[in-house]
């Protein structure tokens, strides 16, 4: 019975071990590709088209903000009734 228990303690290091081993490859190989594509296929930066400064309210919310969402809510009003 004891070199049953020893057995199987080997075979769980053994399999732990190549788990461990699988997953520190796994680690690399996805390092490893990343930087391939980050050469190969940099990220292009965007820039955003300048806008006009947002005009905020005395309560801090943007004032076009504010226009659309009470137009929407009139419209939805208004549909309602019909």
């Amino acid at each position: 019975m004891n070199g049953l228990i020893e057995d199987g303690f080997g075979l769980m290091v053994l399999g732990m071990g190549f788990v461990f081993l699988f997953l520190v490859v796994l680690i690399y190989a996805t390092k490893f590709m990343s930087r391939l594509l980050n050469n190969w296929f940099p990220e292009q930066t965007v820039v955003a088209p300048n806008s006009a400064p947002k005009v905020l309210t005395p309560s801090g919310v943007d004032a076009q903000l504010t226009a659309v969402i009470t137009a929407a809510v009139h419209q939805h009003q208004k549909s309602k009734k019909s």
